[in-house]
């Protein structure tokens, strides 16, 4: 006999109070932050227009993130289209053990930063409390090669919103798995956008 340690109706409830959540920090983000979306999209797509590529980093989830929205511009997201120059960070596991150990974590972007980069470059910096040491330096690595960055946080969006050229915060909430679903809306929107920008399509 099936045993469950919930009773359906509670465990329908739970499951709605988590959607609702979610639904909620999508919400807020939008009404908070649709001009700097729209900032951000128009920075990724002068970058990639003009040649040159978009760089993306961030820890644990962040960087299945970062890696999941770079494999959408170098492959395809819905339209075919030429393929579009992203790099992941996060994906080296030779070049990220070797810096770690001999620079320490912290340097694990900022190293790769200077060694990828050119003045021109775009860098999408994720993480959802913004205090990311790693990432925090890896920003400032982009400051000094002239890389525009954007910023994807949450809650109150710690060092990181205020570094960034481009902030997109996720407000309605300090969970990272409620902003994180709020992230890869995020980075689907960019890459629809820009896509459809760099096909001379309406946007």
């Amino acid at each position: 006999m099936a045993t469950a340690s919930m009773q359906p109706s509670s465990l329908q409830a739970a499951i709605r109070e988590l959607f609702d959540a979610s639904v909620r920090a999508k919400e807020v983000f939008l009404a908070e932050n649709a001009a700097a979306l729209e900032r951000a999209i128009d920075v990724v797509t002068q970058a990639l227009a003009g040649g040159r590529k978009l760089l993306l980093f961030g820890n644990g989830g962040s960087a299945a993130d970062a890696q999941h929205i770079a494999a959408e511009f170098v492959g395809r997201f819905l339209r075919e289209r030429r393929p579009l120059p992203a790099i992941a960070l996060t994906t080296d596991a030779s070049a990220i053990t070797a810096i770690a150990n001999d620079y320490g974590y912290d340097a694990v972007f900022a190293r790769q930063v200077r060694a990828l980069a050119a003045a021109g470059d775009v860098a999408l910096a994720i993480s959802t409390s913004g205090r990311s040491p790693s990432v925090l330096r890896g920003v400032e690595a982009c400051r000094e090669r002239s890389v525009s960055t954007i910023g994807l946080t949450g809650g109150d969006g710690g060092l990181l919103a205020g570094m960034v050229d481009v902030s997109l915060r996720v407000s309605a909430s300090t969970l990272s798995a409620r902003i994180q679903e709020t992230h890869i809306l995020i980075g689907h929107v960019i890459c629809e956008l820009v896509d459809r920008r760099l096909c001379g399509e309406p946007a």
